[in-house]
């Protein structure tokens, strides 16, 4: 399967949603026909982000309000004082109904959405989609260009041994009378059920002697204990947190989507001020439901799959929030958040986040490198966007290497100036940095080919730039295997 994608170009002199500068912001952008999860994987990891089927990536050094890529190792998470205040604060709503007074949460409240979708970028005329793949011709003779592979959701196993921190537990090293390798599905099963019988052993010791041993008490609680604390067996509201398909979308989602489309059009019109004709139901269609990802499934992926959905919470039966998110082979992607302004005092937006990071751990059992949760963009330049650094431990992009900066590093050069090159080693560049423009792939007249091939048959092209400016961006693994489209 092939991402395939279509040049928007450069977008300069728009409004900014976080400084309100009339002019001043710029971002480079590319319409998604189709995208692979592990494609998007990568493009993130180089600043890139999807608003609908739009991806686009802020030209750090020209925009007014840089914007840092952010994720939050989600295994090593631990809440603050005030996220355990605001889990503490839902729970007092569930259990006795206690509605806080203030209406303030921390930031969530006024992140933009994203200035091109406000100016209404609609989807090329041709829709290289329509093609039949079966009729598609490879002509690539690149011996790296083989995207059977390349485009699966899974990275090599060192990759997840890198990205997870999970001691080995004694007495289960290598045993040369048992087979090296067993298969993934098994072993998900066994976690099952050990933590099943690890639960009905707690509970069983805890029915028996209710009282913290000393050695439990000096265990700091964990994010899942905090958001089940205090919540008795029969609190006086329910709410109930539903993951559903969006694209495509499921039997779940259709039955849901005009609950969450009123939900979404209360929330524009209240937190983002918008004229009630504004949120219309196709806006919110091609901003929160249409997506480029494909469904995908692994072997050793999560049992959900990778791709687009919406987390529904439900409260006694109504849809009060909805969180966007993308599940994608490294990381859960949060895309926005909406919910009814009704309970705005409740700082769903933190909540929502605490629960995703605790998403983000229940994935990475069933996954193991599955384990970051990124926030989107990070933007020091506007305070009310400084929140997402709080979510620790966290890491920013560097815009030049397109390498992780724990983001205290990262906060003394963004105080200096508001674009920095993150990365302090002056020496280190971009490990995927456009080498060899003939390997770039496009799709052209139905046959996948290599740019050298495309640039000979078409004589008196001048696009070269342009194509090498995509590809510098992508970088040259995902040039190698990502579709360009040309007409």
């Amino acid at each position: 399967m092939y991402s395939i994608v279509e040049l928007k170009g450069v977008k300069c002199g728009y409004r900014c949603g976080y400084c309100g500068n009339a002019g001043g912001k710029a971002s480079y952008g590319m319409w998604s026909h189709t995208m692979t999860v592990q494609d998007y994987q990568d493009l993130i990891d180089r600043g890139w982000r999807r608003s609908g089927k739009y991806v686009y990536k802020p030209i750090m050094n020209k925009t007014c309000c840089p914007q840092y890529t952010i994720r939050c190792h989600a295994l090593n998470f631990h809440p603050s004082k005030t996220h355990k205040k605001t889990l503490k604060k839902v729970n007092r709503f569930l259990s006795k109904g206690e509605m806080p007074v203030e209406k303030h949460d921390e930031g969530h409240e006024g992140e933009p959405m994203d200035s091109v979708h406000e100016e209404g970028v609609q989807p090329p005329p041709q829709d290289p989609l329509k093609i039949d793949h079966s009729e598609v011709q490879d002509i690539s003779t690149s011996p790296d260009t083989d995207t059977t592979n390349s485009a699966a959701p899974t990275s090599p196993r060192d990759d997840a041994e890198k990205t997870t921190n999970v001691t080995p537990k004694p007495g289960k090293g290598a045993d040369p009378n048992r087979p090296l390798c067993r298969k993934a599905k098994d072993l998900r099963k066994e976690r099952r059920l050990q933590k099943e019988q690890q639960k009905q052993q707690e509970a069983v010791s805890s029915s028996v002697n209710p009282a913290p041993s000393k050695s439990a008490s000096n265990q700091p609680k964990s994010l899942e204990g905090f958001i089940t604390e205090s919540l008795p067996s029969d609190p006086l509201h329910r709410l109930e947190v539903r993951l559903v398909r969006s694209n495509p979308p499921s039997p779940q989602f259709r039955a849901s989507f005009d609950a969450s489309y009123q939900v979404y059009k209360l929330y524009q019109m209240a937190i983002h001020k918008d004229p009630p004709d504004k949120p219309t139901e196709s806006q919110f269609k091609r901003f929160l439901c249409d997506s480029p990802l494909e469904a995908e499934t692994a072997p050793d992926g999560p049992d959900v799959g990778y791709g687009s959905f919406h987390q529904q919470y439900w409260l006694d039966g109504t849809i009060v929030a909805v969180g966007v998110l993308d599940i994608l082979p490294s990381c859960v992607s949060s895309v926005y958040l909406y919910y009814h302004p009704d309970f705005s005092s409740l700082s769903l937006g933190t909540y929502s986040a605490l629960r995703e990071i605790a998403f983000t751990r229940q994935l990475q059992q069933q996954s193991p490198k599955l384990s970051y949760y990124y926030l989107g963009f990070y933007v020091h330049s506007c305070p009310k966007m400084r929140y997402k650094g709080q979510y620790r431990p966290s890491d920013l992009l560097c815009p030049e290497t397109y390498t992780w900066v724990p983001i205290e590093r990262c906060i003394p050069r963004l105080d200096i100036s508001a674009y920095s090159r993150l990365n302090e080693n002056a020496q280190a560049g971009d490990a995927r940095a456009l080498k060899e423009l003939s390997r770039v792939l496009v799709l052209h007249r139905r046959t996948v080919m290599p740019y050298a091939a495309y640039a000979r048959k078409r004589k008196g092209s001048n696009d070269e730039k342009e194509v090498e400016q995509y590809a510098s961006l992508v970088g040259q693994t995902c040039a190698e295997r990502i579709l360009l489209y040309r007409a």
